[in-house]
């Protein structure tokens, strides 16, 4: 028998803060349907799903996915900054820190 609603979660996490939503879908029920039926969009206004990914266990899926039970739809902020740029900052702070210290012992 198959059963006519299944059980998912929605989440967002924000630096301060995460809202992490159960609750039971019809079979079938599309991503896009999940995320307005589960009120994240009023509890987070600032979500903008023309602009925000969202994935399912850290896999980006479409809004017209269709879920399965005990998946999990995860709505992703946006960037803050570039992570190549961010690493490749990181790595000359190292190299010239690692620098200075040779420069101190000499």
């Amino acid at each position: 028998m198959i059963p006519t609603t299944i059980a998912i979660e929605v989440v967002y996490a924000l630096p301060e803060r995460q809202t992490l939503l159960r609750l039971d879908v019809a079979t079938g029920t599309t991503v896009g349907r999940a995320l307005v039926a589960s009120g994240i969009l009023a509890l987070h206004p600032e979500i903008d799903l023309l602009a925000q990914r969202v994935g399912i266990f850290g896999r980006f899926v479409g809004p017209d996915r269709a879920l399965e039970s005990g998946d999990r739809i995860e709505v992703y902020r946006p960037l803050v900054a570039d992570p190549k740029a961010s690493r490749h900052a990181r790595v000359a702070r190292k190299r010239a820190d690692r620098d200075s210290d040779r420069n101190m012992r000499a």
